[in-house]
């Protein structure tokens, strides 16, 4: 079992930058893989991307990509989601979680939630 803490949310201006990250306790964190979604009010939860469990392969929404960077340190036990040029639509509660089995871009393939961190992008 693991549990997640995602930090790093805030407010910024349309174009700029923030890094998200998301801290693991418990065992196996290089055992999952491990996903980054986002949730903007009034809409469903959506995938942003994800890395696999060596860190060697990331996948990204079309929406985000080549916005926003994830990696992960398996011997701190966290991962990290880089986003830059921000815009407007980005603005949401972002969330990391933990697959038993693969990156993947559905959210029912992932057993472990953090609680969410708000990001708000102004115009």
């Amino acid at each position: 079992q693991v549990q997640l803490v995602e930090s790093g949310g805030g407010l910024v201006q349309a174009g700029g930058s923030l890094r998200l990250s998301c801290a693991a306790s418990g065992r196996g964190f290089s055992t999952y893989g491990m996903g980054w979604f986002r949730q903007a009010p009034g809409k469903e939860r959506e995938f942003v991307g994800c890395i696999n469990r060596s860190g060697g392969g990331t996948s990204y929404s079309d929406s985000v990509k080549g916005r926003f960077t994830i990696s992960r340190d398996n011997v701190q036990n966290i991962m990290y989601l880089q986003m830059n040029s921000l815009k407007p639509e980005d603005t949401a509660v972002y969330y990391c979680a933990a697959s038993q089995w693969a990156c993947s871009s559905s959210p029912s393939q992932y057993q472990y939630w953090g609680q969410g961190t708000q990001v708000t992008v102004s115009s």
